[in-house]
């Protein structure tokens, strides 16, 4: 889950770095005084958008694939402690 979290935000961050290059380009003559003076600062808000990025995503990969995944797993457990048909190969495998 977070693999996937961490490649999506990856996708979006570098989408947002692309945009905002091309809408900068008249900043380009002036790239090297940006980078010695504000590199530090540009670099740390890289790096809180990236964490903010991931923790949102990682909030919105696990509300919609991770959806009553409890229930669920109430279900098989109901099911394997009456040892129903259908999980009776997977009671087995407990029992053993």
């Amino acid at each position: 889950m977070i693999a996937n979290a961490i490649f999506v935000t990856t996708v979006i961050f570098l989408a947002l770095g692309i945009f905002v290059m091309q809408e900068c380009q008249f900043l380009i003559p002036y790239r090297h005084v940006l980078f010695v003076r504000y590199g530090q600062a540009i670099a740390l808000f890289a790096v809180a958008l990236f964490v903010n990025l991931l923790a949102g995503v990682y909030m919105i990969c696990r509300t919609f694939f991770l959806k009553d995944t409890g229930r669920k797993l109430a279900h098989l457990e109901k099911q394997l402690r009456t040892g129903d048909d259908l999980a009776g190969d997977l009671s087995r495998r407990l029992d053993d």
